[in-house]
C-alpha cells in the first residue's frame, strides 16, 4: 500500500475499505450476478477515474478496497459503484426485481475506513514533532 501515486495537482496515497449489502440481506449476489457484479464495478471505477485493488462480493454484501485522488469523496464513489452497478444489474438479470420489492438493490447504509501504510499514531508524533525538529 505503500505506493504514492504522482498527478498533475496531487502526491497523494488514499485508500478506502468500502462494504455495503444489498436490501434486506437478501443473499442474491451468487452465480452469473457475482461474476456480472465483479465486471460492472471495475468498469464504474475504470470510467469514474478511481481503481478497485481489490473486491469480494459474498452472497449479500460486497467488500472493496478502493484507490482514489482526494478530488472523489467517498460519498461520490459510493454514488458511482452503488448506483451504477444496480442499474446495471436490473438490466442484466431482471429476474433478481422480484427477489426485492421497492426497486432498490443495495440498503442504503454503508462502511468505510480510511487506509494507509502509517498509523494514526506515526502521524500525530509526526505532526508533533514538526516544530522541535
Amino acid at each position: 500500500m505503500g505506493e504514492y501515486i504522482h498527478a498533475r495537482t496531487a502526491i497523494y496515497n488514499i485508500g478506502y475499505h468500502m462494504t455495503w449489502s444489498t436490501k434486506y440481506r437478501k443473499p442474491i449476489l451468487v452465480g452469473e450476478i457475482e461474476v456480472s457484479l465483479k465486471s460492472i464495478l471495475l468498469s464504474i471505477a475504470k470510467d469514474s477515474d478511481f481503481s478497485i485493488r481489490e473486491m469480494e462480493v459474498m452472497p449479500d454484501h460486497v467488500h472493496v478496497f478502493v484507490r482514489a485522488h482526494p478530488k472523489h469523496s467517498p460519498s461520490s464513489i459510493y454514488k458511482a459503484l452503488k448506483g451504477g452497478s444496480g442499474r446495471k444489474l436490473f438490466a442484466l438479470h431482471p429476474a433478481i426485481r422480484r427477489s426485492l420489492w421497492g426497486g432498490a438493490l443495495w440498503n442504503p447504509s454503508t462502511f468505510t475506513e480510511t487506509i494507509g501504510h502509517i498509523s494514526e499514531g506515526t502521524v500525530i508524533q509526526y505532526i508533533r514533532d514538526q516544530k522541535t525538529a
